[in-house]
């Protein structure tokens, strides 16, 4: 019921009083009518004018205007290419803003490149975009080849904002690759495919539609994107796919931009690109020790930046203006602004606030939203008495309709779960549950409530936040009885999928290893199903084997490592050989391997992980899996295999030889692939140069050269030439008892007491892969 109904209702029941009251109730109720929807009004104005805000405000005798976009101070015009005094001067940053005047209207650029501002507000700068571009005509042929952009902030007060920036990829059958050279060599990538015109589907970026899109980190103020068409695949799409584009921006996908995709390369400048800024590189409590260099001015406080090194400034709650100019913040008129003035009759305006009060002979608070003023004289009259049961009324009516509103709210979350449960395959998991306990396998699997899995993480609370990838978040979550478990969000499920989904669920649940991290179960009744799983205390042995900030890392002994690449090697034995159905994990690597409070191995992530019921030598699947430690013979025939996991997992003992990540374009072209460049050294019996030191100070050389040689046999790049997953565990079962038999006390301590990873993903979320580019110079040796 609207406004307008309500009012017809009360209106009617005052027609059905006296004639004597009729008259007075009637001009009663229309005031209090007015009066409400006058407050509503001004409601809404007060709303719009808090939006725009007295910010846009330059310093005095300087421009406040360069053509169309406002340079609020910090921010200032450059004159004649010299800074006059326009812009606050900090340490390290300058805040100068250059006019371009041959433009019309003119435009303003920052002072670091030729980088077109769009707009600046309170707490960010919006600026135009260089996206990496490659256009091909309809052979194949180059007709435009700007591989790769770039983004350096680093002498100026901006940071790329990691919560309005996506990282995007658009194109059919394209690699791209970010890197972040400042925050400890992050490095992410993005793969975007689409087999025919009609698979490119505007909207959401999921991969196959033609385009990719993934979060970027917070912190970033360096970035570097490189892209690459693969030729081996994209021959199909030339003819509708004429242009490809990787960057970081604010981007919604249209299927135009691929399909017209010459449009886009002029288009794709206007995608703004958000940069977070702040004061200087200090927090508030460190800027306040120097009060000559202090921006915040009288009457405003400080605030820490959430993205950057550094403070913002906030004029006080009654106080207006631009909080960085002198004289400071200045007081509010609110009884001069008819927009904020919230009294009824008298206003008073004081040093940052106001006083409403009543005329003489009334009473009340005198604000339009609370008492207001009563005439005294009238308390005892009809028209008051009806005026209150009106009220009462309408109260009733508030009351009855907001408790209805719950009640169909709370029917609506009970069939929205249903529906959920039901799309996410519930039905399909009870009846594998129940089939496969009736044929004598008792299944782990345990259908969670929401409910459950909310209280457990207490609503989801940002400090359990175990990890965080492009895809989704693993939280920490404690349940009824006290167990410790991870609780994973993985990326949308589509229903074609959901079959396939749940039987690998319940298989998973089925898997019964001391290596392998078990899934406990999940929850149907959300939008995308959660995961439960055991929780794993010690981090990723990627974690405990690679240097972080520059510094080695050796916390693992040479005997722990052998002992760990002996128990992963038992687990995949068994996933391929002993399992009720035979698994091929397909995405194992060194941050897959968790290790518990003992520092035992625990495979996990089985999201790519493919069952084999069947027992085939081969099986034909889309090529996925993780840079770096890809099977180079699966990826070039498409034809999974055991073999495919045991390549991987030479990957893994090469990490743990030598402490070197597979894949780093920091070093030379030779060693960027470092498990091709392995597989030489030890074919030229050269290995011992590259062993981290940890490694070649315990382990005995012969005993070393035995893990280098079985590393090697694993990455034949033919399968027919590696061992099996059971020879291999074999093998490093036979040298870890060998070292432990042989331990002496001469070894480094192990650091179990003091190492405290980083916060990483621990459960990486499904199919969270790197769809590598089939003409990589990354490959270009295989």
């Amino acid at each position: 019921m609207n406004n307008t109904n309500i009012s017809m209702k009360f209106y009617q029941l005052a027609s059905c009083l006296p004639n004597e009251t009729r008259k007075h109730s009637k001009i009663m109720f229309l005031q209090l009518f007015f009066y409400f929807l006058l407050l509503s009004w001004l409601f809404l104005l007060t709303e719009a004018a808090s939006l725009e805000g007295p910010f846009f405000k330059a310093k005095t005798g300087c421009d406040a205007k360069c053509g169309n976009v406002s340079i609020p101070y910090p921010f200032g015009i450059r004159q004649n290419g010299i800074n006059v005094g326009c812009s606050f001067n900090g340490v390290r940053f300058d805040y100068s803003i250059t006019c371009n005047t041959s433009f019309n209207p003119p435009k303003p650029f920052l002072d670091v490149g030729d980088v077109e501002v769009i707009d600046i507000s309170e707490t960010e700068i919006r600026t135009k975009n260089t996206p990496a571009t490659l256009c091909h005509n309809a052979s194949g042929g180059v007709t435009l080849k700007l591989p790769s952009s770039s983004i350096s902030l680093d002498r100026t007060p901006f940071t790329i904002s990691y919560t309005k920036n996506m990282y995007f990829t658009v194109g059919c059958n394209v690699f791209s690759i970010i890197q972040g050279p400042d925050l400890q060599n992050y490095t992410g990538t993005c793969t975007s495919s689409c087999e025919t015109k009609e698979s490119v589907i505007s909207g959401s970026c999921v991969g196959n539609n033609g385009c990719c899109e993934s979060t970027i980190p917070k912190g970033l103020k360096r970035t570097e994107i490189a892209m690459e068409k693969n030729r081996q695949q994209s021959n199909v799409s030339w003819s509708f796919d004429p242009c490809n584009f990787a960057f970081i921006g604010q981007y919604t996908f249209q299927s135009s931009d691929i399909l017209d995709g010459y449009n886009f390369v002029s288009k794709g400048k206007d995608v703004p690109v958000v940069f977070d800024w702040a004061i200087g590189n200090k927090t508030c409590e460190d800027a306040q020790k120097d009060l000559s260099s202090f921006a915040c001015q009288a009457n405003s406080h400080c605030v820490n930046s959430d993205n950057n090194p550094g403070y913002l400034c906030i004029c006080n709650e009654g106080y207006g203006g631009n909080p960085y100019l002198s004289p400071g913040c200045q007081d509010v008129n609110e009884c001069a602004d008819q927009n904020s003035n919230l009294c009824v009759a008298n206003c008073t305006n004081t040093i940052g606030s106001y006083i409403c009060s009543c005329p003489k002979g009334s009473r009340g608070d005198g604000r339009k939203g609370g008492s207001g003023c009563v005439n005294q004289d009238s308390q005892n009259s009809p028209v008051l008495q009806i005026s209150l049961g009106i009220g009462l009324g309408f109260l009733f009516l508030i009351l009855s309709g907001s408790w209805l509103y719950l009640s169909m709210k709370k029917r609506t979350s009970i069939k929205l779960k249903k529906k959920c449960f039901q799309k996410n395959g519930g039905l399909l998991l009870k009846q594998q549950i129940s089939s496969h306990e009736n044929g004598g396998f008792e299944s782990s699997a345990k259908i969670f409530t929401a409910e459950e899995l909310k209280s457990a993480t207490r609503n989801y609370d940002a400090n359990l936040v175990l990890g965080r990838g492009g895809h989704g978040i693993v939280y920490k979550g404690t349940l009824s009885d006290n167990r410790v478990v991870a609780i994973k969000k993985p990326i949308i499920v589509k229903e074609s999928q959901i079959e396939e989904f749940i039987n690998e669920l319940v298989i998973l649940t089925q898997v019964n290893h001391r290596n392998v991290v078990k899934i406990l179960g999940c929850c149907l009744e959300t939008e995308v199903p959660l995961i439960v799983y055991e929780y794993v205390f010690n981090g990723t042995l990627s974690d405990h084997i690679h240097s972080k900030n520059g510094v080695s890392s050796s916390s693992l002994s040479w005997e722990s490592r052998l002992r760990i690449a002996a128990e992963t090697a038992g687990a995949l034995s068994y996933l391929h050989s002993a399992a009720t159905v035979p698994i091929i994990h397909r995405d194992i690597k060194s941050a897959n391997v968790l290790l518990d409070e003992n520092y035992n191995a625990k495979v996990a992530d089985f999201g790519a992980s493919r069952l084999n019921p069947l027992d085939l030598a081969e099986i034909d699947t889309v090529v996925q899996g993780t840079l770096g430690y890809l099977d180079p013979e699966y990826y070039q025939s498409g034809q999974l295999t055991g073999k495919s996991d045991v390549y991987s997992f030479g990957v893994v003992l090469v990490e743990l030889l030598t402490g070197e990540r597979p894949i780093s374009l920091a070093r030379t072209k030779r060693k960027q692939n470092f498990a091709l460049y392995f597989h030489s050294l030890v074919t030229e019996n050269d290995v011992l140069e590259v062993l981290e030191a940890r490694v070649a100070i315990e382990g005995k050389r012969e005993q070393v050269l035995a893990v280098a040689m079985l590393a090697k046999r694993c990455l034949n790049l033919r399968g027919g030439d590696r061992p099996t997953m059971k020879q291999v565990s074999v093998e490093l079962e036979s040298l870890s008892k060998f070292v432990s038999l042989n331990h002496t006390s001469m070894h480094f301590p192990e650091e179990h007491t003091n190492i405290k990873p980083e916060p990483v993903d621990l459960y990486p979320p499904i199919q969270f892969d790197s769809y590598v580019d089939g003409d990589s110079s990354l490959y270009s040796n295989i």
